[in-house]
């Protein structure tokens, strides 16, 4: 049954499948509350496509990465994937619940998905039965978790999604060898252009609005008068600004530069700037065993000048200046 599910797995674009005994997770672990019979976690991985950072990598076309490796991916590759190997199992007289993310449900009441719209987080209810999917990938065998907090694989690097699928079938294991890619070299820190990363992990909150917004060097559909109605603009624009949830809020209400896609996700203009600088560091080192005629990165990292910013902002304090003494 093991290369029955490989293969309808791969079928349905799963590029890594791996089998693990629930013994190999913790005796406390979610895995046991949603199904407390569960004998074998198998774990589905999907790369998303290099050619989708293509087009945020060049500052040409953003919608493509986050409709076919966001959206695409999360909403119907996946839930094709998992129904068949669901399928398959149940048609074999066993137990299968399928395991996708929930991208809108948060255990945490001051908490946001930097991929969706906040407004739509159903937050501080119990979601403590879902998965914890970072941690279960990694013992899946699925990759490592690197500083930014997301999972590495040895293949497509950060490049990566994943979901599982919990049985009562007992299956042979994969053979697994341990994983180590991130060497904590901190270009996913650097990359970053609204500082949401540190040495000890990622500001939801901060990555939400540069996801989202960017910054006015690496959004090039920022308008000029953008967030003219706050008085730390400048900080915004450049990506030093500090707030808090609400400060982000407010942000994010001000912020709308480029359309949506659907199920409430929203477009990166950030470019994944921590998952590129990721990749092209580890493309570099030579460790990812996919490999490509061409390097991701072949030029030198763009700028975009921000003059415009900082010119409009000093017409409107002359303007308000004038005003005053006309009074």
């Amino acid at each position: 049954m093991r290369d029955i599910i490989t293969e309808i797995a791969k079928k349905y674009d799963a590029d890594v499948i791996t089998f693990t005994p629930a013994s190999q997770f913790p005796k406390d672990d979610t895995i046991f509350k949603i199904f407390p019979e569960v004998k074998t976690v198998i774990a589905l991985g999907f790369r998303v496509l290099r050619g989708a950072y293509r087009g945020v990598e060049e500052g040409t076309v953003y919608y493509q990465y986050t409709t076919m490796g966001v959206e695409n991916i999360e909403e119907t590759v996946m839930p094709m994937a998992m129904l068949r190997v669901t399928s398959v199992i149940e048609q074999n007289g066993f137990y299968a619940i399928p395991q996708k993310r929930n991208q809108l449900i948060m255990n945490e009441a001051n908490s946001t998905n930097p991929e969706v719209d906040y407004s739509a987080i159903f937050r501080n209810i119990d979601a403590e039965n879902q998965m914890n999917f970072e941690k279960s990938a990694e013992i899946c065998g699925l990759g490592e978790i690197g500083m930014s907090g997301k999972i590495i694989n040895q293949e497509f690097g950060p490049y990566f999604r994943y979901c599982f699928v919990l049985t009562d079938a007992e299956t042979e294991p994969t053979p697994k060898e341990k994983i180590s890619l991130c060497d904590r070299c901190g270009e996913c820190i650097k990359a970053c252009p609204g500082n949401a990363i540190t040495d000890t992990g990622l500001d939801p909150w901060r990555c939400a609005v540069y996801y989202s917004c960017g910054t006015g060097e690496k959004n090039p559909f920022m308008a000029p008068d953008a967030f003219l109605n706050f008085e730390n603009r400048k900080e915004i624009i450049d990506g030093t600004a500090s707030f808090d949830a609400e400060g982000a809020k407010e942000i994010l209400d001000s912020g709308l530069f480029y359309p949506p896609a659907g199920h409430s996700y929203k477009t990166s203009l950030c470019a994944r700037a921590c998952d590129r600088a990721c990749y092209i560091h580890l493309e570099e080192k030579g460790v990812l065993t996919r490999k490509f005629k061409k390097k991701f990165r072949e030029r030198d990292d763009w700028k975009l000048d921000t003059k415009q910013f900082d010119t409009l902002k000093r017409e409107k304090e002359w303007n308000f200046t004038a005003m005053e003494k006309r009074k």
